[in-house]
């Protein structure tokens, strides 16, 4: 690990080498216990981000010549690197942005997952034969490289999300100049530290620390890509695609979500209400697919709030070291803040239908989970994205109006319902305006070889993980070749 006494400290991965931040660094405080400092934080001026830039250039040269099966080598190397070094990781993440060790350990194991599915991508097929009208001309598609590609990616998965973008984007010949968000850097620092076991050719894969309004713009708006990725906030996106259409840069967005859990008369409460509550409250509710509304049909709805207000009596809310932690605390004093506030606006403009004890003695950004009800479709609770602990309820006369509510959002990002009646099921297959859909499961989460994304305002209509991703980090030529001539 690149540590400073026993703290880590977030440095440039450029052209194969480590470069330490020119001045003054910002401590990194455990969000679990504020108390506790966990490194420093040094922030890169725009002239790092065009070296970086420039070493990928010089490594793509590099790397696109690589067969499949030489690429695949490589990210093999990082997976085993990634799981013999995992509870390192995982400890680490744990640490700086508060997800409960358990859930980080599973984050870790998936990226390896990622890193190996996409590893065998190399020696797959990367086209097709087509038919000619000429007998003698032989026409067949092959996927090409992008070239250099920015990454951009947020705090709330500080291992997955970044990986589920680099693996395919190397495994497709790209280069790669990551970005991680501020409070994923030291995470960011020591996954460069693992992956550089893999011995990637120099400037395949470079990592820059920074400010989005420097380091992200200069990649948007002056650096000289040829793609962008990004995951966070949709006002963010809007601008990552706004920026990249000026320039013809490819781009894929993945933004926001207010997931829809709809809980039918029909449904086993015993075992809707515990996948409900965790798709809402795991990881404090920092998913992008948490569940957020809860929309109940009026036959169940008593025995519904009984059963959640039984069960969120036992959930707990400790420090995300703690084994036996349902849920952290929020990553930051800013999504604290944020967050209280909308609790302040529950408790003020709706009804707390059940909320669960808090079990710290640490001094840290935690949040009591709560569930909201008496509040109209329309409210800022249902309508806006909280990124917290938060979740409204509604009730509903039938199936028809449990869809129409569950579309009435800008987002479109992932649904559950429950229910045992397959018509109601694939009735609301149908017709709900989602990109992920779930019968009998949570809203959160999606494995790791589908495809992930969303419609509406929760997406820039790519899709990521999965095959899918193929599609966005590469591109396809139509190769004709006249044999008899």
């Amino acid at each position: 690990m690149i540590t400073k006494g026993l703290e880590v400290v977030s440095q440039n991965y450029i052209a194969g080498e480590w470069r330490s931040i020119q001045g003054e660094g910002q401590a990194v405080f455990n969000p679990s216990n504020t108390l506790e400092k966990i490194g420093e934080m040094y922030l890169s001026t725009a002239e790092d981000v065009l070296e970086a830039v420039a070493a990928a250039h010089a490594g793509f040269m590099i790397w696109k010549k690589k067969s499949g099966s030489e690429k695949s080598s490589y990210l093999y190397k990082m997976a085993d690197a990634l799981e013999q070094e995992s509870e390192e990781v995982a400890t680490l993440a744990s640490k700086e942005m508060g997800k409960p060790i358990g859930e980080m350990l599973g984050e870790v194991m998936r990226g390896v997952n990622l890193l190996r599915f996409y590893a065998a991508e190399g020696v797959r097929p990367t086209g097709e034969v087509i038919p000619s009208t000429d007998a003698d001309v032989l026409q067949y598609t092959k996927r090409v490289p992008l070239g250099v590609v920015g990454i951009i990616t947020p705090w709330n998965f500080p291992v997955a999300i970044p990986i589920w973008k680099i693996a395919p984007a190397l495994i497709c010949g790209n280069s790669v100049v990551w970005k991680p968000a501020e409070h994923g850097v030291l995470t960011a620092t020591f996954l460069m530290k693992v992956f550089e076991k893999a011995n990637l050719p120099k400037g395949v894969l470079n990592l820059v620390i920074g400010k989005g309004s420097v380091v992200g713009q200069t990649l948007l708006e002056e650096a000289e890509i040829h793609a962008i990725s990004f995951t966070g906030s949709t006002a963010t996106g809007k601008n990552v695609a706004s920026a990249c259409a000026k320039r013809n840069i490819k781009y894929q967005t993945e933004m926001g979500g207010k997931n829809a859990a709809i809980v039918l008369n029909d449904a086993n409460l015993e075992k809707t209400v515990p996948i409900i509550l965790s798709g809402a409250f795991r990881s404090a509710g920092q998913k992008c697919t948490a569940t957020s509304r809860i929309i109940v049909e009026k036959g169940i709805y008593p025995k519904f709030i009984a059963a959640v207000q039984e069960a969120m009596s036992a959930i707990t809310v400790q420090e995300a070291l703690n084994n036996q932690a349902y849920l952290g605390p929020v990553a930051s004093k800013a999504q604290f803040d944020t967050v209280s506030e909308y609790t302040q606006l529950a408790r003020k403009e709706g009804e707390i239908i059940a909320e669960g004890p808090l079990k710290t003695n640490q001094k840290g950004y935690y949040i009591q989970p709560l569930v909201v009800g008496g509040v109209s479709a329309k409210h800022r609770l249902v309508q806006e994205e909280i990124f917290g602990p938060v979740a409204t309820v509604l009730q509903v006369d039938d199936v028809e109006e449990a869809i129409e509510l569950c579309n009435d959002s800008l987002y479109g990002l992932s649904a559950s319902i429950f229910t045992n009646n397959i018509n109601k099921a694939m009735q609301f297959i149908d017709n709900v305006e989602v990109g992920m859909v779930r019968v009998n499961q949570e809203t959160s989460g999606v494995e790791y070889q589908a495809p992930f994304g969303g419609m509406k305002w929760s997406s820039s209509h790519t899709r990521e993980q999965g095959q899918a991703a193929l599609d966005f980090y590469s591109q396809v030529k139509t190769c004709a070749i006249k044999h008899q001539f």
